[in-house]
């Protein structure tokens, strides 16, 4: 499978799917997709692209420094994540290790801003983790999104684009919504055309 170049992510990248605007895990499952004619992308392949969507997703601040390591820990939750996804819109048991996996980035920084005392300002919340502890927190907001997900009301709005070789995850917002963007629902039609006119001159 030819990967496109990090260079041509922006242009190559299918834009967010339905319910990514709700979800940043959803977003996060589809920074990976498959595309027709074997290619794919990663919009997590390299620290820079990385960088840009979790800037984009406010889960970084301008002075973090991502590096190789940063890039496959994402990589890594992100294949747990999808894996639970998967099991959700299949409706299997989900691998234990992801489970676990996913449960591990949710305890391994607080998510939530502590409540600190400045002499000055007087009360008020801050992030507890540290630069280097920077992507354990942005991955433990997503670990908490993806559970908020699985576990609510939309979880059963989940599922897997329907425009093959499409694997990107998308909320079916509208009831015959079955694909992740127009591009995906173009060419799912197209198809269907092309199977009818095939069936007629049979």
């Amino acid at each position: 499978m030819k990967q496109t170049p990090a260079d041509d992510l922006a242009k190559t990248a299918l834009p967010p799917a339905p319910g990514a605007d709700r979800y940043r895990s959803l977003d996060f499952a589809d920074t990976t997709a498959t595309l027709p004619a074997g290619h794919s992308y990663d919009l997590l392949a390299v620290p820079a692209s990385a960088m840009r969507w979790l800037a984009v997703h406010d889960l970084t601040t301008p002075d973090i420094q991502l590096y190789d390591v940063c890039t496959r820990r994402m990589r890594a939750l992100r294949v747990h994540v999808r894996a639970l996804f998967t099991a959700r819109v299949e409706g299997t048991a989900p691998p234990a290790e992801s489970l676990g996996a996913v449960n591990d980035a949710l305890i391994a920084v607080p998510t939530a801003p502590l409540l600190a005392w400045d002499g000055t300002q007087g009360p008020r919340r801050v992030q507890a983790h540290p630069t280097d502890q920077a992507v354990g927190h942005a991955l433990a907001t997503l670990a908490a999104d993806a559970a908020d997900l699985l576990t609510g009301a939309d979880g059963g709005l989940l599922a897997v684009c329907g425009s093959a070789p499409c694997d990107r995850f998308l909320l079916r917002t509208h009831g015959r919504r079955h694909w992740c963007s127009t591009r995906c629902g173009d060419r799912a039609r197209a198809a269907r055309a092309y199977a009818r006119r095939s069936g007629n001159a049979t």
